[in-house]
């Protein structure tokens, strides 16, 4: 047995769910028998994810919080389609266990699948592993080759393309975002008008329609647990879809923060991309466009929709903590990130506008 995941915490009052059901459910759905020691991992601010720990094995439970209204991103049967069809095809997704759409069991959809041990970057990475400029950097472009590799994935022939709505991807991210926006905006953040009607003024057409994943970071990549220069599992598919890979590439590189960042943006890192030997923003960019043949030409585009995009995800966990639908002490604050994206994005606006872009 490994070690205890080091963000596995106690469950919280709020998120506990009734384990002897869940035992036997999976009992029922998979043969699997005992009671396991439940940890809440602490990472997620969506949906709730839970590590199931057996004596001689460790699963992981995924569910919606509490209220959670349907959606995309709190949808468990999507979830669990998703990586069940495009594990054949990328070996970077975790093992399915079972889907419950039983709601007389927990209230909600949930899955349970096999726990991927290994590291995983967290904003304070663990000691381990101790890793010198340039293997950081060769750790670096294997993470973004993640990324192309799944942007390579067919469609078609995984059956993925069930979740594809055509042509028309950026359009409906930059309408979609907007709208989200505008039902979770409180009083004390801003409105972000001359961000949105830009976004729409200068959105592009789609440059392909692949798989995207909607949520690629650091703290989503599991590394092997004896060669940490590998990743071996890619985390959290809730958002995966079928779309532009420029967007997805956007979404990921606005949790970016490199080290030269101003101290406001160095303040709301949530992986160590500021590591010694990490690739800059700009470095990502241009290695991506070199494996893929994609166009980058008009890169601010989809740097400020990703901000833009990481507001709005910020402001609705946010909106939830305002309105008391959880009192998880590390949201309160979550207003004052969104602020200084609305800042950040008029800034790269600013000065696409000065180059007359």
């Amino acid at each position: 047995m490994t070690d205890l995941p080091d963000n596995a915490r106690a469950v919280r009052k709020e998120d506990a769910f009734d384990v002897d059901a869940v035992v036997a459910w999976l009992g029922e759905r998979a043969g699997i028998s005992g009671v396991p020691e439940v940890r809440q991992f602490a990472g997620g601010a969506s949906n709730l994810t839970y590590l199931l720990r057996y004596p001689d094995r460790d699963l992981v439970l995924r569910r919606p919080p509490a209220g959670a209204k349907p959606s995309s991103g709190h949808d468990m049967a999507r979830e669990y389609r998703i990586q069940s069809l495009l594990a054949p095809a990328y070996r970077y997704v975790p093992t399915m266990v079972g889907l419950c759409t039983d709601p007389g069991v927990l209230g909600s959809d949930f899955y349970v699948m096999e726990r991927v041990p290994g590291t995983i970057l967290r904003s304070n990475p663990p000691a381990a592993p101790d890793l010198t400029a340039q293997q950081t950097r060769t750790l670096c472009l294997r993470i973004v080759d993640l990324l192309v590799e799944l942007h390579a994935v067919d469609p078609e022939t995984t059956g993925l393309n069930e979740f594809s709505r055509g042509a028309g991807y950026v359009a409906r991210q930059v309408s979609g975002w907007t709208a989200r926006y505008a039902k979770a905006r409180t009083d004390n953040v801003p409105d972000f008008a001359r961000v949105t009607g830009w976004l729409t003024e200068k959105q592009p057409a789609d440059v392909a329609s692949t798989v995207v994943h909607g949520d690629f970071r650091l703290d989503n990549i599991v590394l092997d647990e004896r060669d940490p220069l590998q990743p071996v599992a890619v985390l959290d598919w809730e958002l995966a879809t079928i779309g532009d890979p420029l967007m997805d590439l956007g979404s990921s590189l606005a949790y970016w923060v490199q080290a030269d960042d101003d101290p406001m943006l160095l303040a709301t890192k949530r992986q160590p991309s500021d590591l010694p030997g990490m690739l800059t923003r700009r470095e990502i960019v241009d290695y991506y466009a070199e494996k893929t043949g994609l166009p980058v030409d008009n890169w601010g585009f989809y740097e400020v929709f990703g901000l833009f995009r990481l507001a709005v995800i910020a402001q609705q966990i946010y909106y939830r903590f305002h309105h008391g639908q959880t009192t998880n002490p590390a949201f309160k604050d979550f207003w004052v990130v969104v602020g200084y994206l609305d800042t950040r994005c008029n800034a790269i606006i600013d000065r696409i506008e000065k180059e007359g872009r």
